[in-house]
């Protein structure tokens, strides 16, 4: 597969859809990540309501198209979502990435990045959103 395949229209149209500098102004946790594979950094600004589902989310992505891609698919998708259900995605992904599944179903942008299963170094960038979202949760318990 050539990088034209993996880097396509829709992935680039995603990529660009992050807004730039995007904050929480009062976060109830906040973390930021890097890729040791490829040197990608995302930063996450969280917050949640009691019951733990997210109810504020702020992603910014020093990252690949296909790392900035996935957050923003995360970031339109995330209100409402349980730490718990983002967890068991962030694995599904992974697990998918790598050919051991298939693609979780719960957002059909999803499907765009598994064009990127041929490619293992791409894999952290496409992870990096949901582990500075779950690094930011873990912040939340911390100062509690």
């Amino acid at each position: 597969m050539s990088d034209s395949a993996l880097y396509n229209r829709d992935i680039l149209r995603l990529a660009t859809a992050l807004v730039p500098n995007d904050r929480l102004e009062h976060p109830d946790g906040s973390a930021e990540v890097r890729s040791p594979v490829c040197g990608s950094r995302m930063q996450a600004d969280v917050s949640t309501d009691a019951r733990g589902h997210i109810c504020g989310l702020a992603l910014r992505a020093n990252a690949c198209a296909l790392g900035q891609a996935s957050a923003a698919i995360l970031r339109q998708n995330a209100d409402g979502l349980s730490l718990s259900l983002l967890n068991e995605l962030r694995d599904g992904i992974a697990h998918a990435l790598k050919r051991e599944g298939d693609m979780p179903d719960i957002w059909p942008e999803l499907d765009l990045l598994s064009a990127a299963s041929d490619y293992p170094s791409r894999h952290a960038a496409i992870l990096l959103p949901y582990d500075a979202v779950l690094a930011a949760a873990q912040n939340i318990k911390e100062k509690s």
